[in-house]
């Protein structure tokens, strides 16, 4: 499985999901690429409503779509052998407890870039430091959210976007962007 297989895979599930007017938003790090921060991936991250998966399973399981254990909400694309990993909305990030930040409906937030629906840049940060800061082993999620600062050259003014619960983390991130590693 290679770079393409998981960009065939995004491209597969979306253009299914519009077709059938299931909303959606790309998050992880598929997100990420498309914001600038290319990383490498081996799945892709959807958010859906619980209405939503219930819908696309209804229609696609056996069908393209297996899911990776009998009752799983994460799914394996078959044709491109590349896992869909869904975030539910009303789930929390990071360790699962409830928490301030929780995934959105993605009919309230998804925004288009180009082919795909994708977490807003706020809300994809958002999401990424409340499980950072909750779930000791996504410390990735930190990382991505540094990267993200430095790629985008967000202002410090950028916290304000975010939910209170995460601007501390953000804040604490903008400080660590701005020191670069000497040449």
């Amino acid at each position: 499985m290679g770079d393409a297989d998981v960009q065939r895979a995004l491209l597969s599930l979306a253009r299914l999901l519009d077709e059938e007017g299931i909303p959606y938003a790309i998050g992880g790090a598929m997100a990420l690429n498309a914001y600038g921060y290319e990383r490498v991936t081996k799945d892709v991250d959807v958010l859906l409503s619980a209405a939503g998966l219930a819908a696309f399973k209804e229609r696609h399981l056996g069908r393209g779509y297996v899911e990776k254990f009998p009752g799983s909400r994460g799914m394996r694309d078959t044709e491109n052998n590349v896992d869909i990993d869904v975030l539910l909305a009303g789930d929390y990030p990071g360790d699962g407890k409830p928490k301030p930040v929780a995934f959105p409906e993605p009919s309230a937030v998804a925004v288009r870039e180009g082919t795909v629906a994708l977490l807003p840049l706020a809300k994809l940060i958002e999401l990424k430091l409340a499980s950072g800061m909750t779930a000791p082993h996504r410390l990735r999620d930190l990382a991505d959210v540094l990267e993200l600062i430095r790629v985008r050259a967000l202002p410090t003014e950028f916290a304000a976007s975010l939910h209170p619960y995460v601007r501390a983390k953000f804040d604490e991130l903008w400080g660590a962007a701005q020191t670069r590693d000497a040449e």
